[in-house]
């Protein structure tokens, strides 16, 4: 019974193209690319917004909407 023996398959690294190449065949080489996207820079928090102050607007915003 070799056919229920499992084997252990070496895997080596793919790069990002292979593995589109891979998933969604063929299309052209040239077509697939790594794009680099670079992120905003961090939002500045004010300094003087603590959780209570957060606590109240929310609870103003709930006071505020209109019930249903």
């Amino acid at each position: 019974m070799g056919f229920l023996r499992r084997t252990r398959h070496e895997f080596r690294p793919i790069a990002e193209a292979e593995a589109y190449e891979r998933c969604h065949g063929d299309r052209g080489g040239a077509l697939v690319r790594v794009v680099v996207v670079e992120r905003p820079p961090p939002r500045r928090i004010d300094a003087e917004l603590t959780g209570e102050l957060l606590r109240r607007a929310f609870e103003t915003r709930l006071d505020a909407r209109e019930t249903s």
